[in-house]
């Protein structure tokens, strides 16, 4: 059961882990050149060989991939090894379009899952610990990630899923959960179906490993006050595997990436050219040992910095900052970049809850910004003077965050149907 617990590769130093990345970058260019055409015909098409990739100094030279082209290739044109290799798929929480499909033999899902081990151990896991998988099954990935995740640790793992709350408070009450692993927004929901049940001095639980979705610094704080918790980050993507290919330690300080299997970089997602350490743009990924769905420099979309200052846990694999957005579904509003993490933190500064809904629209060929923002019991009110002069300060509030005018609408509580997935943050009717 020690597989996972790698403290060696964990803690090795710059110099080794680059090496890992050449020789298994060099290894890869040639697997992916051999076996995966559509990547192939993208190679020649920008002049580049095989021979020409002699380790991570030489990565800018291949080309990008895209969500576009995962959809173009939709199903098989990326396919890295022969389909009997293969032993399981897993597929985009998307609604729109083709869905992405990724493939895995059993060594990459072996690999993920001692990724995922990882964050449990981060996360301060061990096999005494009882891990509460709320994580959506099937065909999203973060079920069976940290599923696979806790069992390589040892835990005993409460395969949950999401919804259903009177379920999972029952066998977290009644087998005494320590870690919860589910979306941020489900686990303030449950948070808030604790304090109404009166359960909160019956959870055991001391550590929350939440991600698949935005939250800010913010919603971390309230969900760790509210559930006496301390609240790790998680990161991942089905096309590069799935949760773990990045998570918080102790430090909280941004995200290790899992320097022996991916490496990272951050680009200008207008120009697309790479940034230096410490630069904000949009992360890319290349997996460097993952067989059967080999993404050279794929485009994550989402928004962060990349830092390699020392760690106070110890580890030595390079840190991502949380996502501060993404590049493609950032909100442009009368020509302003609007992010939902910047409107979430105005709401949660000012003591409202993570329960809200942003509609963008336009009208007479002008923009709209609206925030449906819900009430606590605490501050709810049915006086129409108060309420305005509550929604006022909001939008004061709101504009010099973002620096544009955005119409507030307090609704009460419980208005905003709960998540047990990914919370349903924007509305842009522009694009209905």
């Amino acid at each position: 059961m020690e597989r996972y617990y790698q403290p060696a590769i964990e803690t090795a130093s710059r110099d080794q882990l680059l090496a890992w990345q050449n020789e298994r970058l060099v290894r890869q260019v040639q697997h992916v050149w051999d076996h995966v055409p559509y990547y192939r015909k993208k190679m020649e098409e920008k002049g580049v060989a095989p021979g020409e990739i002699q380790g991570v100094e030489d990565l800018h030279k291949l080309p990008f991939l895209t969500k576009d082209d995962l959809r173009e290739a939709y199903t098989y044109g990326l396919l890295g090894m022969p389909l009997k290799d293969c032993t399981r798929i897993q597929s985009t929480s998307g609604t729109t379009g083709r869905r992405v499909v990724a493939f895995y033999t059993q060594h990459d899902i072996d690999l993920w899952e001692d990724c995922c081990a990882r964050a449990i151990v981060a996360a301060g896991g061990t096999d005494e610990d009882v891990c509460h998988v709320s994580y959506g099954y099937g065909l999203f990935t973060g079920g069976p990630g940290l599923n696979g995740g806790s069992h390589k640790v040892g835990c005993l793992t409460l395969p949950l899923s999401s919804g259903n709350t009177d379920r999972q408070l029952q066998f977290m009450v009644d087998l005494g959960s320590t870690i919860l692993c589910c979306t941020p927004s489900y686990a303030a929901y449950l948070a808030e179906s604790i304090h109404e049940r009166g359960l909160r001095d019956q959870i055991k639980l001391k550590a929350g490993i939440f991600g698949a979705e935005a939250w800010s610094e913010e919603m971390r704080r309230d969900i760790e006050s509210k559930l006496g918790i301390k609240a790790y980050d998680i990161y991942g993507l089905t096309e590069t595997s799935g949760p773990g290919v990045a998570f918080e330690c102790s430090a909280q300080a941004g995200m290790h990436i899992n320097e022996d299997h991916f490496i990272a970089e951050i680009i200008d997602p207008d120009t697309s050219e790479v940034l230096p350490e410490g630069s904000k743009g949009e992360l890319v990924f290349t997996a460097i040992t993952k067989q059967a769905f080999p993404l050279l420099r794929y485009r994550t979309r989402d928004i962060c910095v990349l830092s390699r200052k020392p760690c106070a846990c110890g580890r030595t694999h390079i840190k991502m900052s949380k996502p501060m957005g993404r590049s493609d579904d950032m909100l442009i509003v009368k020509g302003v970049n609007v992010f939902p993490s910047q409107i979430e933190t105005v709401l949660l500064e000012q003591g409202y809850p993570a329960n809200y809904q942003i509609l963008v629209d336009r009208v007479n060929n002008s923009d709209t910004l609206e925030v449906m923002v819900e009430m606590t019991a605490e501050n709810f009110s049915d006086n129409l003077g108060r309420i305005t002069r509550m929604e006022q300060g909001l939008v004061t509030a709101l504009k010099a965050m973002l620096g544009i005018y955005a119409k507030v609408r307090l609704v009460a509580p419980k208005t905003i149907t709960r998540s047990e997935g990914k919370a349903v943050r924007v509305i842009d009717k522009r694009k209905i």
